[in-house]
C-alpha cells in the first residue's frame, strides 16, 4: 500500500485536491485507490530550504524488483508533474520497504 503524506503550510492558499491527485498517482505507480492512501497534514511552519515548495510529499511504498532506482526516480518526477498540474510545487521523497517487514491492521467493521 503506497502511503502518501502531503505536508503543506497552514498559510498555503492553493487547494490540494486529494482525489484527483490520488487518481493520477495510481496511474503513475500502477496501483488502485483502495491501496493508495493520501493524507494531508497542515503544518504551522518548517525550516526554509532553497526549494520554495508548496508541499512536501513523503511516499512510502513496497520495494519490488520492477521498482528500480531509475523507475522510482522517473515516477517521482511524474508525481511532481501531477502536483504541478494543480499549480503546486512539490518536494518529493520516496522510501521503499521490504514486503515481509510490512504489517497492516485495518479497522474491523462491527456486525
Amino acid at each position: 500500500m503506497p502511503l502518501v503524506k502531503i505536508f503543506a503550510k497552514q498559510t498555503l492558499q492553493k487547494p490540494i485536491p486529494l482525489v484527483p491527485l490520488q487518481s493520477k498517482l495510481c496511474d503513475i505507480w500502477g496501483t488502485k485507490p483502495n491501496t493508495t492512501k493520501l493524507m494531508l497534514q497542515r503544518v504551522e511552519d518548517w525550516t526554509n530550504e532553497s526549494f520554495q515548495e508548496d508541499c512536501y510529499v513523503d511516499i512510502r511504498a513496497k520495494g519490488t524488483e520492477a521498482r528500480t532506482r531509475e523507475v522510482v526516480l522517473g515516477g517521482m518526477k511524474k508525481v511532481q508533474d501531477a502536483f504541478r498540474e494543480h499549480d503546486l510545487i512539490a518536494n518529493v521523497r520516496l522510501e521503499t520497504y521490504e514486503g515481509p517487514r510490512y504489517f497492516h491492521l485495518p479497522p474491523t467493521t462491527s456486525s
